[in-house]
């Protein structure tokens, strides 16, 4: 055979077969096709999240390739369209890799999660680390598929390498050639040791194929049952971390705003802190304040309960204003007017009449941290009150109005938090209002006279009146007849209201008692899972 293949033409002729098989570009290594603006926003967003670093650092100690698995995860629920690369295109050691990211993109599940995640680098960062224990799980399964993968992988590399030694081969053959077109017996030799050394290798190469092949078939079972339930709980984590938001009142675009890091740790604060286990009262505290501001009619005094007959033309129905288009109506629109018939909107409650500030001041005695009544969740008199006191200071915002929260405990144990209607509330701010708790006794007199200090100074500086106090508490203490006197005298001068809210103590509300002789509106809750029981206050202040 050496002499036969001896002449140029004939080598080369044989190489043929070798000479286009080599590999012009790398294959691709990460399973979700992505620009160069997405790999910009991974990059930074791997950079900011030590999450996802430590957890990148954990994987790679045991496993190959994490590090595209996170990009591949991030990508798929950051990108609006998401479209994944053919399983024929990708480099064979991230097979595994591109089937988890099948699994997960085709799930039932992922449609959820990607709805939250979309588009926002923050909340696909939080996807990822939320599916850590899945993707460990699915890498301790894919173990022998991986490896297989990697084995094949470098018997390709090794095919591709037998074929760069026949066109080497060829090479020198070609430089040693004579005048007649023949090849020296050696380098002829070399040649044809190359092609058989690259027969051999194209052939461990395709075993090596077929044996990764199997070894995912068998593993994608299990990568599937994962990576299902993956995508779920992350969907799960990104549904409560947006109520968890949207209860404090972090709007999506604040949100995005927002850097990485600040994000991070606004979140673990509020999941974590005092208050963080009743993120859903809050939002139902404010969802339902919402609603209450909603059911008030424009210009009218109170809750709107039916149709009567007047001459208010304020709280004309819009028909009988409709008669007033018509020249020939008119008369009849006069004449009911006259006669008191118009028809108009009833209602029934008290003026709106607040134009200061509105001041929650809120107990932050030791019993007020205890669940009351031992409700079904564990509801404390302390968060009752401050779901309140946060759906007060939205209330104040949309009217316009300032918020002050006074948190009150034993003498001298006062925290006033201040949130003007001039500045956007910060939500760090508003946090810190709401984790600040004293657990000492109980004393009215402090915390009222900082409210009516500062309502006096806001009518003394801006001339607003008519401001409104919340005071809501478990206990009962007393003031002294010379505080009542100027208490009872600054309630005069400045017009301001008092309402009381007394949580879980009839006695203290009864005739005599201390609060009913501070507060002009009291009220008496023992049922702390629903915010309904303070209604009537956000449709009244």
């Amino acid at each position: 055979m050496g002499k036969r293949l001896r002449k140029l033409k004939d080598l080369v002729q044989g190489a043929g077969k070798w000479l286009g098989l080599a590999r012009e570009a790398a294959e691709p290594k990460t399973a979700v096709v992505a620009d160069r603006f997405d790999a910009m926003s991974w990059s930074e967003t791997y950079e900011q999240a030590d999450g996802l670093q430590e957890l990148a650092e954990e994987l790679n100690e045991r496993h190959d390739y994490t590090v595209d698995l996170l990009r591949d995860t991030f990508m798929a629920a950051f990108k609006v369209s998401p479209r994944l690369r053919e399983k024929a295109e990708m480099d064979v050691s991230r097979l595994v890799n591109h089937q988890v990211l099948t699994a997960m993109v085709n799930s039932p599940e992922f449609e959820d999660l990607h709805r939250e995640t979309a588009g926002d680098e923050y909340a696909a960062a939080m996807a990822v680390i939320a599916q850590a224990d899945a993707l460990r799980r699915m890498l301790e399964q894919s173990a022998a598929a991986r490896e297989a993968a990697q084995q094949a992988k470098d018997a390709q590399d090794a095919a591709e390498a037998a074929v760069r030694a026949v066109a080497a081969a060829l090479q020198q053959a070609t430089d040693a050639v004579d005048e007649n077109g023949t090849v020296p017996a050696e380098a002829a030799g070399a040649v044809e040791a190359a092609m058989a050394d690259a027969e051999n290798a194209e052939r461990a190469a395709q075993q090596a194929s077929q044996d990764a092949a199997q070894a995912l078939a068998g593993a994608t079972p299990g990568i599937r049952a994962a990576a299902r339930q993956a995508v779920a709980e992350a969907a799960e984590a990104a549904r409560e971390e947006d109520a968890l938001m949207r209860a404090w009142g972090v709007e999506p675009g604040r949100l995005e705003r927002m850097p990485f890091d600040e994000r991070a740790e606004l979140a673990q604060r509020l999941r974590s802190g005092r208050l963080g286990r009743f993120a859903d009262l809050i939002g139902r505290f404010r969802q339902m304040a919402f609603g209450e501001r909603a059911r008030k009619v424009e210009n009218a005094p109170g809750e709107l309960v039916g149709i009567t007959l007047g001459d208010d033309l304020s709280r004309v129905v819009p028909s009988e204003l409709a008669a007033l288009g018509v020249p020939e109506m008119r008369a009849v629109f006069a004449a009911k007017f006259a006669e008191g018939q118009l028809m108009l909107y009833d209602s029934r409650g008290e003026q709106s009449t607040g134009q200061g500030a509105i001041i929650a001041c809120i107990d932050c005695s030791f019993s007020m941290a205890t669940p009351y009544g031992r409700t079904p969740d564990g509801v404390s008199g302390e968060a009752w009150a401050k779901a309140c006191a946060l759906a007060l200071l939205d209330q104040a915002r949309q009217a316009k109005r300032d918020f002050v929260g006074i948190l009150f405990s034993s003498r001298d144990e006062v925290s006033v938090h201040r949130f003007p209607a001039a500045e956007p509330a910060d939500i760090a701010a508003v946090v810190d209002f709401a984790e600040h708790f004293f657990g000492g006794g109980t004393d009215y007199q402090a915390p009222l006279t900082t409210a009516a200090e500062l309502l006096d100074a806001e009518y003394n500086d801006e001339g607003r009146p008519r401001g409104d106090i919340v005071l809501i508490t478990d206990g009962e203490c007393s003031v002294s007849e010379e505080w009542m006197h100027s208490w009872n005298q600054a309630k005069h001068a400045l017009g301001f209201r008092t309402f009381g809210i007394a949580i879980g103590t009839e006695p203290s509300t009864g005739p005599g008692s201390v609060l009913d002789a501070l507060c002009d509106n009291l009220r008496a809750i023992d049922d702390l899972t629903d915010p309904r029981a303070a209604a009537n206050l956000f449709r009244t202040i």
